[in-house]
């Protein structure tokens, strides 16, 4: 168990241009990501509502659990690119004795009534992290794929360790949208040796072998209507120049498909824990009840990872 010293040590007042939004087609963005390309997703109001629709399916897909592996007594736990709070808010509102700190590089979606226990803190996590090592129990990162540079991931999991075919093109040179396939063999680079690794096949619609499937699937229905825009306006129309009414039609079609529950269309969603043997206990319960078959419609994947380990601090910009 890691005790935090201050969390508010080494953080200055928030300057403005992290603040500022710039209007793209109807949807708010932070002009700051856009500037130097962090981020290519909305930062108003709907995505935020569409993070928490998403954080409510995930909770369906791990039947409530907020951790894997299991862990015992923590009391440090830091998320990365926390977006909307949903997850480190109920990491912090099941324990008011656990310190949850929260880096984003915006904090546009950051709701209001947070509990006292969960610190939001401004940082790029695209740059190295200024933590020191051992200071969390828990690291945790999830959907975060769209906001790391192709260059970063190697190093992004270094620091970790220490503390569609359009929107690929949208984002070549600044994004690897099919890194997530890699990290296993990225993990074991950067020194984790307890890799336990599951691909869950998230169903974008209701269809599935069996009620629980169906119901997962019918409630990503919405988060994927809304994430299929959310992703596409920008990159599609600044980055490949398609006009607004082409991307909306092309994001049309793929709601169609996404809704079509005949193509069996699903995200491949890879979860990677790595486990401190010396500190955790294996759960011998399955991560997932039943299987599902998937298909041969596949979205590009998103990765979960999680790391059970003391690592990283708190010097980090902080909204004041």
């Amino acid at each position: 168990m890691v005790i935090l010293r201050d969390p508010h040590a080494g953080t200055t007042t928030l300057d403005n241009q992290y603040r500022q939004l710039t209007t793209v087609h109807g949807r708010d963005y932070q002009k700051f990501s856009l500037d130097h390309s962090i981020h290519f997703v909305p930062v108003d109001e709907e995505e935020a509502e569409r993070l928490e629709a998403q954080h409510r399916v995930l909770n369906i897909v791990f039947d409530g659990r907020l951790f894997f592996p299991p862990v015992g007594h923590i009391r440090s736990v830091l998320d990365c690119g926390y977006g909307a709070a949903s997850w480190a808010a109920e990491v912090a509102d099941k324990d008011p004795e656990c310190t949850v700190i929260g880096v984003d590089i915006s904090l546009h979606m950051k709701p209001d009534d947070l509990p006292d226990n969960f610190i939001p803190q401004l940082d790029d996590i695209n740059r190295p992290f200024t933590f020191d090592a051992n200071s969390f129990d828990f690291v945790h990162s999830r959907m975060v794929g769209g906001g790391i540079n192709k260059s970063r991931w190697q190093t992004y999991l270094l620091d970790i360790k220490k503390w569609s075919n359009n929107y690929s093109r949208s984002i070549d040179g600044v994004k690897d949208p099919r890194a997530p396939l890699q990290l296993q063999a990225l993990l074991s680079g950067a020194g984790f040796t307890e890799i336990e690794t599951n691909m869950i096949p998230l169903p974008l619609c209701a269809w599935g072998d069996n009620a629980r499937q169906r119901r997962i699937g019918q409630a990503n229905r919405e988060n994927i209507d809304r994430l299929l825009a959310a992703f596409a306006i920008f990159p599609f129309t600044r980055r490949l120049g398609m006009s607004i009414n082409a991307v909306n039609e092309l994001v049309n079609r793929a709601r169609v498909d996404a809704t079509n529950a005949n193509l069996k269309p699903y995200f491949p969603l890879e979860h990677h824990s790595d486990k401190d043997l010396d500190r955790i206990t294996r759960s011998e319960e399955a991560h997932i009840h039943g299987t599902m078959k998937p298909s041969r419609y596949q979205s590009p994947p998103h990765a979960i990872i999680e790391k059970q380990k003391k690592a990283v601090s708190d010097e980090q910009v902080e909204n004041e």
